[in-house]
């Protein structure tokens, strides 16, 4: 017995006295042969919906769907404002406007817009480019997989299993069939009603389309869309529209091989998740090459990437902070992307601070550790994390989260004196505010508009003001409670009763946060109600449910947000035109707000060039939005990220999604920090180990005496 626990105690410390020799980090989660590879990490904490580009429209799937494919156009990276330049397009397209003369006969024009019949958008893309590898381009003598039965999927799981795999270039006919994939209706494009208003002839496609599968239609025709020859085609739109070319910046104008839809539409693959939704394929400079939502999403660099280079010019500065360190170099200069699964905060932030993830954001439970406010008001990072030579970047973001209004409701719906009063009363005691100090740490400022900083027709100061919420003191000040009292009463509500039931007026709220960290937000928007004597029911659901309800017109009131696709303030202003009403037209006016007035404004501002008369109209737009209350107008998150020393090339940009291409990871440097920040710590095993050795000895020393005491009494 004691022979056989010695020899498990001298085992267990040879091994451990082999493991101190070797220094290597034992809690590493990665490989040790990645080490030093160019490698990103990050995270996501549930899987993106949907990576087909003509149905996603979310940000955490733009993440992704960015690095995959490549629209006709993109942002420059290092230049502000945001200016667009060609991606695959060989040029910025040729705009052209066009009226008929009296005979009827198309001519140029450079007349105002309401004169333009036509805009044509001339586009010649860039030979060479080529898909990345997918089965759907595999052909051979032997292999095309353009024909499979059901028994021949029988043993497939995914895309991989597939032998072969193809590719091939990208042609002008392959945009032409993303813009017909736009609206048919088995595959519920999120923006078909709007490219229906305005590209020719698409309204017309899309009704011959429904009775066609998607691998049918490719030879139907568009009148307004056109292919020329193999690298040139036209798109023809309705009027003047100038941000019509910012859509082309966007995944949902990415080239898609017809052979796309022919390898996804045949029978079995869907039932096994074998869709564009799980697999794209693109041609940008990364590859989805995993997808494992239950674990990991994998990005790989495209084999066949098309030369492109990193910028060479920037902003003032960027020299000076070695963004332009790499110019002209050839990207990408990452080889992999690996996104982990992370369903919580608190473990990303440790493997973080460990060198274990590149970057972070700042959740509220680790803000303490990361962020701390100087003297002038200023945010800082903590001296833990400036040791460990971790760099912030903080951006106010170009979007907006509110709390709107259902206007088609009986209760708060409506353009009555009564209803508005309501619905300004509620605007004044929702304190957002207090909301930014208590559950985002600071990390927002509360809207006074629609239009976020750095939109066109942002203002800020007195000018910028909303009147019916806030006093102007130097500085911004929300109304009292007694202005909301009043309006209240005046609304017919006096102490927040309901005069039909003598009870207090029940609201009620869906939305889609249900989760533990939800509840205490959503209380507190529970007590901002009560404040006036109102009672907020919470209707909690899962996101489908949610947007079912809105899309129905069946929530009251409902918490949402919007990111903006373009920095334009049309890509604002959009979201209460009447015409796009979620319950008419299924466009972004998740309020159902109908105003003629503003309608009329909205249509003359969308036109105009930035100057002088586009911002008068744009002030009308705010002061009848701030006057009628449709949305209890929130505020605009800022963001914080924290991006280790190694991580490189990083300049905040809110409108591109291809951003990954352009940054560097230096893996040395990474590997040196995260050895130095995970030692073994091994005196606390050597201390167990003598412990245990104290604890031995005597019963070694009583073994040996009676091993002893036998051997002498033979």
């Amino acid at each position: 017995m004691f022979s056989v626990s010695c020899k498990r105690w001298l085992l267990l410390i040879h091994c451990l006295l082999l493991s101190s020799c070797n220094d290597a980090m034992l809690n590493n989660p990665y490989p040790a042969k990645e080490d030093k590879q160019s490698i990103l990490y990050s995270s996501f904490s549930e899987r993106p919906k949907h990576l087909d580009p003509a149905v996603s429209y979310s940000s955490n799937e733009y993440a992704i769907i960015g690095q995959i494919y490549e629209p006709l156009l993109q942002y420059h990276y290092l230049k502000r404002p945001y200016q667009l330049v060609p991606l695959t397009a060989a040029k910025m397209p040729e705009i052209t406007y066009l009226i008929e003369d009296q005979s009827g006969v198309l001519i140029k024009t450079h007349l105002e817009p309401e004169k333009v019949r036509f805009t044509d958008y001339m586009i010649e893309i860039k030979p060479g480019i080529r898909f990345q590898p997918h089965p759907a381009l595999a052909k051979g003598k032997d292999y095309i997989y353009h024909n499979l039965q059901v028994e021949d999927v029988i043993d497939i799981s995914t895309i991989t299993d597939f032998e072969h795999s193809g590719t091939r270039e990208v042609v002008a006919e392959d945009y032409v069939h993303q813009i017909k994939r736009l609206v048919h209706p088995k595959i519920h494009s999120p923006i078909a009603e709007l490219m229906k208003e305005y590209i020719v002839g698409l309204e017309e496609f899309s009704k011959m389309a429904e009775i066609q599968d998607p691998v049918a239609f490719r030879g139907l025709n568009i009148s307004g869309v056109e292919v020329i020859d193999k690298f040139h085609f036209r798109i023809r739109i309705y009027g003047k529209y100038p941000q019509f070319i910012f859509w082309l910046s966007m995944p949902f104008f990415s080239p898609m091989p017809w052979e796309a839809d022919v390898f996804y539409g045949q029978d079995g693959l869907a039932d096994k998740n074998i869709s564009l939704d799980w697999f794209p394929i693109g041609s940008g400079a990364y590859m989805l090459s995993e997808n494992n939502p239950n674990r990991q999403m994998v990005l790989s660099k495209n084999p066949y990437f098309h030369l492109e280079r990193y910028p060479n010019s920037g902003e003032p500065g960027d020299f000076e902070s070695g963004l332009l360190a790499d110019a002209g170099k050839s990207l990408p200069f990452i080889d992999k992307v690996i996104y982990v699964l992370e369903k919580e905060t608190i473990p990303y932030w440790n493997k973080f601070l460990q060198g274990y993830y590149d970057a972070s954001g700042v959740a509220s439970d680790s803000f303490d550790q990361a962020i701390q406010f100087m003297g002038d008001g200023k945010a800082a990072l903590t001296p833990a994390l400036q040791k460990k030579e971790i760099r912030l970047q903080t951006a106010v973001t170009t979007s907006i989260s509110y709390l709107g209004f259902n206007m088609i409701d009986g209760v708060v719906g409506g353009r009555s004196d009564k209803a508005r009063k309501l619905r300004q009363a509620i605007s004044i005691i929702i304190d957002y505010e207090e909301y930014i100090a208590i559950f985002m740490n600071g990390r927002g400022v509360p809207a006074q508009g629609l239009l976020p900083p750095g939109i066109f027709g942002y203002e800020s100061g007195v000018q910028g003001l909303n009147p019916y919420v806030y006093d102007w003191h130097d500085g911004y000040h929300r109304k009292s409670m007694d202005t909301a009292k009043r309006l209240l009463s005046e609304a017919g509500f006096k102490g927040g009763v309901d005069p039909s039931t003598q009870e207090a007026l029940v609201l009620y709220l869906d939305t889609a946060a249900s989760g533990p960290d939800d509840r205490a937000r959503l209380n507190w928007y529970r007590k901002q109600f009560s404040k006036i004597g109102l009672q907020l029911v919470i209707r909690a659901t899962d996101y489908n449910r949610f947007q079912q309800k809105i899309r129905s017109g069946n929530a009251q009131l409902f918490l949402w947000g919007w990111n903006a696709d373009y920095p334009d303030p049309e890509n604002f202003l959009f979201l209460l035109y009447g015409p796009h009403s979620k319950i008419k037209t299924g466009g972004e006016n998740a309020a159902n707000y109908q105003n003629a007035v503003y309608d009329r404004l909205f249509e003359e501002m969308r036109n105009l060039a930035n100057g002088p008369v586009r911002l008068e109209k744009i002030h009308q737009l705010q002061e009848i939005i701030r006057y009628d209350a449709p949305w209890v107008l929130g505020f605009y998150p800022k963001s914080y990220s924290l991006i280790h020393k190694w991580y490189q090339n990083l300049k905040p940009n809110l409108m591109a999604n291809n951003k990954l291409k352009y940054t560097r990871i230096d893996s040395d440097y990474r590997a040196r920090q995260r050895q130095l920040w995970n030692k073994p710590l091994w005196w606390p095993m050597v201390l167990l180990i003598g412990v245990g050795a104290i604890l031995l000895w005597p019963a070694l020393v009583i073994y040996r005496r009676r091993k002893k005491a036998v051997i002498n009494a033979r």
